[in-house]
């Protein structure tokens, strides 16, 4: 899978380097020279992570920009994420002033840049697959203490929960567990559940309270598997 990245530097030694390590980590690279031409690209389409050049002119208020920008969002939630910053010894703004998520100084130590790019490249990855969704059509088995054991099947599938449709009515008020057995997964996957919506037509939302934690990475292996697949 290729993510998208942008570079926002003038320093075409820095961004050669840059360039190379991105590829290495199947990301797309572009580079913008201007830090407002660079905010008027991010304002129009998305990337999945972004290097700034502390050093270029105009790069402070650029990154103050993209605060403001981003707390005035709806969702509250950044579209540049991570943010990485660069910049010579000395001269580089705090982490912490910029709402960047990591670092490194300049010149690159190529040994620190693709050490701190791949974390962010992980990052990147890993709340993509936390929101993930597997569509997909298996039996579902609903038991609850003291209650019939009722059929259901599977619609869609994340880290988190499940949707799945039932002509029998689920009962919200009462705890209960679920099991599934999904493609190419030998055992079943067993965890207790909690209803979070429903509807009149049998669709239901569930969300997963306790789940064994071999099962869990079980489950968080499969679903990699099914995304990087698509």
């Amino acid at each position: 899978m290729t993510l998208s990245s942008m570079v926002v530097s003038r320093d075409w030694q820095e961004v050669s380097v840059l360039e190379c390590i991105l590829g290495g980590l199947h990301m797309d690279v572009a580079v913008e020279q201007e830090p407002q031409r660079a905010l008027t690209r991010l304002n129009k389409s998305k990337v999945d992570a972004l290097v700034v050049d502390c050093d270029l002119p105009g790069s402070a208020q650029f990154l103050r920009d993209l605060q403001r920008r981003d707390l005035q969002k709806s969702d509250k939630r950044p579209s540049t994420v991570p943010l990485v910053i660069m910049g010579a010894p000395h001269s580089q703004p705090s982490v912490n002033d910029t709402g960047a998520l990591f670092a490194f100084e300049k010149p690159i130590s190529v040994e620190q840049a693709v050490r701190t790019l791949s974390a962010a490249r992980n990052l990147i990855l890993d709340g993509r697959l936390r929101y993930h969704r597997a569509g997909l059509d298996v039996p579902v088995l609903i038991e609850g203490k003291g209650q019939s054991a009722k059929n259901a099947f599977l619609v869609n599938l994340s880290q988190g929960g499940m949707q799945i449709h039932s002509d029998a009515a689920v009962d919200a008020d009462k705890p209960f567990s679920i099991s599934f057995t999904l493609p190419s997964v030998k055992r079943a996957l067993k965890a207790q559940a909690e209803i979070a919506w429903q509807d009149q037509r049998g669709n239901v939302g569930l969300r997963f309270v306790k789940m064994a934690p071999v099962q869990q990475r079980k489950l968080q292996l499969w679903l990699a598997q099914q995304y990087f697949a698509d």
